[in-house]
């Protein structure tokens, strides 16, 4: 086992699968019913993490919190000196090399149809414009102010909307720049609010109306948004009854549990009066307001009968870090597969360097998939789950006009077609019609297998997985 591999995941168990399905509370709202929809027949999105902290080439936020992880030690011993250092990065982010553009076109390319980008990580800095902070890009303090693609966010959703991409907006409920969260007054032992919110409400209230005008600002002055994509699920009503189960599930990191309620029906409703339709996930959060599940590094093994989407970074952390190892394309693809064929969207997390450029690792990782993509789109796109969903190296998937797709997932190093492919479960009758997708080649089909000719196995039309149409 290498040093990546030695690695631990970054907190990417924070979306419990079976935990959440016992408690997914199914919208009402037609309007949120129908872009759920169109976002489920995407499958394929990119997710940003990138803030002032790819500098030091380090996991962003979680270092200034109090927490002892391995994955984010911190570089000094005196934590006021440490947090005044990374905080003091805004006055060093040049990101000159920012061209949204130049990504848009790479991820459409790649064949994804959907962006999520972190406006605001768990540390406060805002990638917009807010009026409510100057710990953000557009600050004078930042040298990249002056640009004038400066107001990021506004830049990258912009580009990726002229794709015809949704647009997804994530946001950092809490924020441990703000001082009505992480009150100066005290230490910091953990990721909560650091006082007493029963003794103190009129701080969490500053805080609460803080958050409010933070997610309007975003709502009302970026353009179209379809998504609402809310991270830190501590940040939350919790009943008296949650608190204590909270308490015994903890770990010991974890030392201030309480009700930190910032009034999520409102969010909901008053960024739904700016954009009707959208799309709120408020992640690992069981309520009305958890549209789509989101599970950290995790495929369900089995599919799940409401909206979900499984998150990954395609290197083993969800921010920049020099000399992390790409995962190879034919594991992103077979992941692809996979999430596609349990009926869930696949969220590819790359992020950008401290210049403000993609390294050319991702840029050859997404030029793979999207040549993969040209051959066999047809089969991801508007599909659903077909039983049995998956069968040893085959999965599949299904088109509402009856359409089933099988996809051949390939060893590592398999590189010719087997010379049948015999499906054991899933039924394919003789008069059945066959044909591999890039291929004109004509198969002859048996009751149950598909026969490969030799000319066709030796050269498939790709790599990675090979996908038979079956109609």
């Amino acid at each position: 086992m290498n040093e990546i591999e030695k690695k631990k995941p970054l907190h990417a168990d924070a979306v419990e699968i079976e935990k959440a399905v016992k408690k997914y509370f199914p919208e009402t709202d037609p309007l949120v019913l129908r872009k759920l929809e169109e976002w489920q027949k995407l499958k394929f999105g990119l997710l940003m993490h990138w803030g002032p902290s790819s500098q030091w080439g380090i996991v962003e936020s979680w270092s200034i919190c109090s927490e002892d992880e391995e994955w984010c030690k911190r570089k000094i011993e005196n934590y006021t000196e440490y947090k005044n250092q990374y905080e003091g990065l805004k006055r060093t982010f040049n990101p000159v090399k920012f061209n949204p553009a130049k990504w848009a076109d790479a991820a459409e390319a790649a064949g994804m149809r959907y962006v999520i980008f972190t406006t605001k990580h768990h540390d406060g800095f805002c990638m917009y414009d807010s009026k409510f902070t100057d710990y953000k890009i557009t600050d004078a303090e930042c040298p990249f102010h002056s640009d004038p693609k400066a107001n990021i966010t506004k830049e990258i959703f912009d580009e990726f909307r002229k794709k015809n991409f949704m647009i997804g907006a994530y946001f950092s409920k809490p924020d441990w720049h703000s001082d009505f969260f992480w009150w100066q007054r005290f230490a910091t032992p953990d990721r909560n609010a650091n006082y007493d919110i029963k003794k103190y409400p009129d701080r969490w209230q500053k805080f609460v109306e803080f958050t409010h005008n933070q997610i309007d600002e975003l709502m009302t002055y970026y353009g179209k948004i379809d998504i609402l994509w809310l991270d830190g699920c501590w940040v939350r009503h919790y009943s008296e009854a949650d608190i204590e189960e909270e308490r015994k599930s903890s770990g010991a990191n974890i030392h201030r549990i309480q009700n930190q309620d910032i009034n999520m029906p409102l969010i909901a409703q008053n960024s739904r009066k700016k954009q009707p339709g959208l799309i709120v996930v408020d992640r690992a959060v069981p309520g009305p307001h958890q549209n789509y599940l989101t599970p950290e590094n995790q495929v369900p093994d089995r599919t799940l009968h409401f909206p979900w989407e499984t998150c990954m970074p395609i290197t083993l952390s969800w921010s920049y870090e020099p000399g992390l190892e790409y995962k190879p394309a034919r594991k992103l693809i077979h992941t692809l597969i996979d999430v596609v064929a349990k009926g869930g969207n696949f969220l590819l997390n790359i992020a950008p360097t401290p210049d403000g450029d993609y390294e050319q690792e991702a840029y050859n990782r997404l030029k793979e998939i999207g040549e993969w993509m040209k051959i066999n789109g047809e089969a991801i796109y508007n599909s659903h789950p077909v039983e049995p969903y998956k069968e040893n190296k085959i999965c599949f998937s299904q088109l509402y006009d009856g359409t089933v797709y099988a996809f051949y997932l390939a060893d590592e190093n398999e590189n010719s077609i087997p010379a049948k492919i015999v499906f054991n479960q899933f039924p394919i009758s003789y008069y059945s019609k066959v044909e591999l997708l890039g291929s004109s080649a004509k198969l002859k089909l048996n009751i149950n297998e598909i026969v490969i000719p030799e000319s066709v196995g030796k050269n498939p039309p790709c790599k990675y997985a090979w996908v038979f149409k079956i109609s």
